[in-house]
């Protein structure tokens, strides 16, 4: 594992935040030696724009960042994935593709922001806080390492 990076797939229902973000701050926090991708069980096709602004303020780069289906990653020639973090609890509670080499599978929930309402400055405090959230959380996972994943 020392020579590759942990590879962790994200997924939600949409794939346009939650996992999104959490692709972006595990791969820019990770230092190189996590690789993370996300994906969702009904993709919404696009990444909703407060996620990228949001990601855009933080210092990420959004350029590469689509939404797409968990199909993908079960795919022949996918990337192998050693983890897969659900993080919210509609694609929790949903039959996933068999992962090739049975990844570690564990949920960390957290409430949608493309839930929110109200003005725009509203909504976008809500992907802030959802962004914060989910940051303390991509911290600890590094700190602890894939093994440990579970206790995050």
């Amino acid at each position: 594992m020392a020579d590759k990076p942990v590879n962790v797939l994200v997924l939600c229902t949409g794939n346009s935040a939650r996992s999104v973000l959490a692709e972006c701050l595990i791969n820019d926090l990770g230092g190189g030696k996590w690789k993370a991708y996300s994906a969702g069980s009904h993709p919404a096709g696009k990444v909703n724009p407060l996620s990228l602004e949001v990601l855009r303020e933080k210092g990420h780069s959004v350029d590469e960042l689509r939404s797409k289906s968990w199909d993908e990653f079960a795919l022949p020639g996918a990337p192998g994935m050693d983890l897969v973090i659900t993080v919210c609890d509609n694609a929790a509670g949903e039959v996933c593709p068999i992962w090739p080499g049975h990844p570690l599978k564990i949920h960390i929930g957290f409430p949608d922001p493309a839930a929110a309402e109200g003005t725009h400055e509203e909504r976008l405090a809500a992907f802030r806080e959802i962004y914060g959230r989910i940051e303390a959380k991509v911290h600890r996972l590094l700190e602890i390492g894939p093994e440990r994943a579970g206790e995050v």
